[in-house]
C-alpha cells in the first residue's frame, strides 16, 4: 500500500473519529423564550439562542422522552419531521394560569429548553396539554445553529464544586445544588456543609438510596452581598444572584425565582439534569416544578424533609398529596384524570392507574380516619396562619409542625389500611375529587415515612431515563 493511500486512509479515519466524537459530545444549546398569557390568549416568542460553555451532559441512550410526564413537552425535529430529542416539563407560567390573577391580567415569563446542539437547522416544537390532558402543538420555531445571532459568549465563570461524583455525566443523573443568599464567606464555608447535608438527606430515601451510584452531585454558589433572600410579606427585599423569593403567588411558604436567564447563565457552568436551589434562610419554605428546579430553605428545622419533598415535584413530577393547606390555585372547572403518577380521580376503581399494586381484598375507595384528620387540620391551619400573621419566631412554627406530626403519626398507626396500596380520598389540594395511593407518603405529610410505592416507581422511571441500567 502506497504512502499516499496510507495517508488518505489515516486522514479518513481521523475525520471519522472526530465526527464520531463530535456526535457523542455535542455542545449544549439553550433556547430562552418568552411565554405570555392571560385573558386574551397565549403567545410564545424567541428571546435568545445560547451555546452554553459546557458540552451536553445528557445520556446517549435515551434522547427521547419515555415517561409521558409534564404539563408540556418539547421536541427537536429535523427537516423530515424526525424527533431527535424530547423532554417533558412544567413551568411557572403553567402554575400561574391556575391562579385568579391570570383571569384579570397578562404576565410574561422567561422560560428555557436545553438540548444537544444540532449541526443543521431544526424545529423546536412545544406541546401543551389540552382540557383532556392530551398534548397539542402550542408553538413551533426554527433554529439555525449557523445563524450569526446564536449567542456564543460566555457568562461570568463560576467555581464548580464536586459534592459527589460516581461516574461520567452521560451515564449518570447530574444534580446541581445552586446556592442563593450566601455571602462570599458563606459560599466558602457554609454552602459546602449545607450541600453535603442535603445530599445525605436525599439518599436516605428509596429509591434514591439504592440508585445513589447513578447520581453525580455538583455545587455552585454565586456570592450575594448579604445573607438571605427576599420575603416581601415582611418588607424584606434582597438582590441575590439567583433571585429566589418567598411569597410566590401570595403563598408565604412558596419559594421560586422568576429570574430565569440569570440562574440559567450561572447553572451553565455545571452539568445538570436536575437543580435544587439551596436558599440560605431559616423560614419554612420551598417549591418544586417538574424539569425546572426545586427550592429549599436550608436552615429550617424541616429542611431535610423540604428538600426531598420538593425534589419529588421537580424530578419525578409528583403531585402534592396534601389537601388541607391553603394554596393560591383555583379549583379545576372539571375533574379529569391527572397526568401525575401519584394521584387519581378514580373515575373507575377497576382501572385505577396503580392497579397492579392493589390487592383484590383492598376496598376502593380505601377507608382511613379522614374525619379525625380534617377536624385536627381545621384548628391546626388556623394556628399556622396566626403564627405568620404575628410574625412569631420560626421555632414556634416548628413546634406546631411537631405537634401535627405527633398527632398524625399516632392517628395513622391505628388505621387498618396503613401499609396498604389503595385509593385514599383527599389529595392534589382537594378533599373529595382526588385520591392518593397510600395512607401516608413524603408527598402527603412531614411524618418520618418513605415515599409511597407509587411515588417510588415514578422516581425510578425518571432515574432510568437518565441513567439506564
Amino acid at each position: 500500500m502506497s504512502n499516499v493511500v496510507m495517508a488518505l486512509l489515516s486522514s479518513l479515519l481521523w475525520l471519522s473519529t472526530a465526527a464520531l466524537q463530535a456526535a457523542e459530545t455535542p455542545a449544549t444549546m439553550r433556547l430562552d423564550y418568552l411565554h405570555t398569557g392571560g385573558p386574551a390568549g397565549e403567545i410564545f416568542s424567541v428571546d435568545r439562542i445560547v451555546i452554553e460553555p459546557l458540552p451536553w451532559p445528557g445520556p446517549k441512550q435515551s434522547p427521547l422522552e419515555t415517561t409521558g410526564l409534564g404539563s408540556y413537552r418539547f421536541d427537536i425535529e429535523d427537516e423530515n419531521g424526525t424527533v431527535l430529542y424530547s423532554r417533558g416539563f412544567a413551568s411557572i407560567y403553567g402554575e400561574w394560569m391556575l391562579t385568579e390573577e391570570a383571569r384579570r391580567v397578562h404576565q410574561t415569563f422567561s422560560e428555557s429548553v436545553r438540548f444537544p446542539a444540532p449541526k443543521v437547522p431544526v424545529d423546536v416544537v412545544i406541546y401543551a396539554r389540552d382540557r383532556e390532558n392530551a398534548f397539542r402543538e402550542a408553538w413551533r420555531t426554527r433554529i439555525d445553529p449557523r445563524d450569526m445571532f446564536v449567542d456564543r459568549s460566555r457568562p461570568p465563570a463560576q467555581t464548580l464544586r464536586t459534592i459527589e461524583q460516581n461516574g461520567a455525566s452521560p451515564d449518570n443523573v447530574d444534580l446541581l445544588l445552586l446556592g442563593d443568599g450566601y455571602t462570599a464567606a458563606e459560599c466558602a464555608d457554609k454552602f459546602p456543609r449545607d450541600a453535603r447535608r442535603m445530599t445525605e438527606a436525599l439518599f436516605r430515601y428509596q429509591p434514591f438510596a439504592r440508585r445513589r451510584k447513578d447520581f453525580n452531585v455538583w455545587g455552585l454558589c454565586p456570592p450575594a452581598e448579604q445573607t438571605g433572600i427576599s420575603r416581601p410579606s415582611t418588607g424584606m427585599h434582597h438582590y441575590t444572584p439567583v433571585g429566589a423569593t418567598y411569597d410566590v403567588f401570595g403563598s408565604e411558604r412558596y419559594v421560586l425565582t422568576f429570574e430565569n436567564r440569570r440562574w440559567r447563565d450561572i447553572a451553565a457552568w455545571a452539568p445538570y439534569e436536575a437543580v435544587e436551589i439551596l436558599v440560605n434562610s431559616e423560614t419554612y419554605g420551598g417549591g418544586g416544578i417538574f424539569h425546572l428546579y426545586s427550592t429549599v430553605a436550608v436552615d429550617n428545622d424541616w429542611a431535610d424533609y423540604l428538600f426531598v419533598h420538593e425534589f419529588g415535584h421537580h424530578f419525578a413530577a409528583l403531585a402534592d398529596e396534601y389537601y388541607t393547606s391553603p394554596v393560591e390555585y383555583l379549583p379545576p372547572e372539571e375533574i379529569i384524570e391527572p397526568w401525575e403518577r401519584n394521584v387519581t380521580a378514580l373515575a373507575d376503581p377497576k382501572t385505577v392507574k396503580w392497579r397492579e399494586l392493589v390487592s383484590a381484598e383492598t376496598p376502593l375507595p380505601t377507608p382511613w380516619p379522614k374525619e379525625k384528620f380534617e377536624a385536627f387540620q381545621k384548628d391546626y391551619q388556623a394556628r399556622r396562619r396566626e403564627i405568620r400573621a404575628q410574625n412569631l419566631p420560626e421555632s414556634v412554627m416548628s413546634e406546631l409542625f411537631r405537634e401535627e406530626q405527633r398527632f398524625t403519626s399516632g392517628l395513622f398507626s391505628e388505621a387498618r389500611y396503613r401499609d396498604t396500596v389503595g385509593a385514599f380520598q383527599g389529595a392534589n389540594y382537594d378533599a373529595k375529587a382526588f385520591f392518593r395511593s397510600e395512607l401516608d407518603c413524603v408527598m402527603f405529610t412531614r411524618n418520618e415515612v418513605p415515599f409511597c410505592r407509587v411515588c417510588q416507581q415514578a422516581i425510578e422511571e425518571v432515574i432510568q431515563l437518565y441513567a439506564p441500567r
